[in-house]
């Protein structure tokens, strides 16, 4: 059986209890929303999808709560303004979880407020990771190779998407434009390991293929393809992430 410290990379510091019981509540609500993913929608079934990154948003608030117990007073209130790092993760993935239940709803009527909620997360992903550039950024050799990558891919998809986008060209682009800025920041925080970057390409795998079966083309098994490297993107944002703050070598 599979144990907690392979489900995040490896150990982490004060790792237990309820943040323990909120991983494995991600995990299960993902693979059943995955399992039921050409089932007719069913009662509640928008909430089933939001619980898979809510429960990862609710893991980080919780994890930050955890390291600001020990100074009390000022001490605290210092200690929060110095490091907001997993208040920001944790509203990055709520405004994601939020974005799972709009697209899961109406059949596609709340495609825009998704669209939405899913803009600001990534600005807020953008600031997570800007701020964890090191300073003064000098990105490697095959991080600027992997960037140089995910930007021609996205000059190649914008210009493949945008004659059959319509109403939609203006919010689309911004979003795609938006999305490929959270890539990059993403590769060029060069952190220890490789989860973060990989997590925020699946992300943009993932939202390729959403606007390829919207706006272009049907995509074969898109309702499993869609969901996996979405849930798997932002895990590795998620719990890489953490990994850089708590983890143990």
């Amino acid at each position: 059986m599979m144990s907690i410290d392979a489900l995040t990379f490896g150990r982490l510091r004060n790792f237990k209890g309820f943040d323990q019981f909120l991983l494995i509540l991600s995990i299960v609500s993902s693979i059943v929303y995955y399992m039921t993913g050409r089932i007719a929608p069913y009662p509640g079934r928008f909430i089933v999808k939001g619980l898979a990154v809510g429960a990862l948003s609710a893991m980080a608030f919780h994890i930050l709560r955890e390291r600001l117990n020990q100074p009390t007073g000022l001490g605290r209130v210092t200690n929060f303004l110095r490091d907001r790092d997993n208040v920001i993760l944790g509203t990055s993935l709520a405004f994601s979880s939020m974005g799972d239940m709009y697209l899961d709803m109406g059949s596609g009527a709340y495609f825009v407020q998704g669209l939405l909620s899913f803009l600001v997360a990534h600005f807020i992903y953008i600031l997570l990771f800007v701020r964890n550039w090191r300073r003064p950024l000098r990105p490697s050799g095959s991080q600027m190779a992997i960037a140089a990558l995910v930007l021609l891919y996205s000059l190649f998809f914008a210009g493949w998407l945008s004659p059959d986008l319509g109403s939609y060209a203006k919010p689309v682009m911004l979003y795609l434009c938006t999305i490929t800025a959270m890539v990059v920041t993403a590769i060029f925080a060069g952190f220890s390991r490789p989860w973060v970057w990989i997590g925020a390409i699946l992300f943009l795998i993932s939202d390729s293929i959403i606007a390829a079966e919207k706006f272009k083309m049907d995509v074969p098994l898109s309702e499993y393809l869609v969901w996996s490297t979405y849930y798997l993107g932002q895990y590795g944002i998620a719990i890489g992430f953490i990994r850089e703050k708590l983890g143990e070598e």
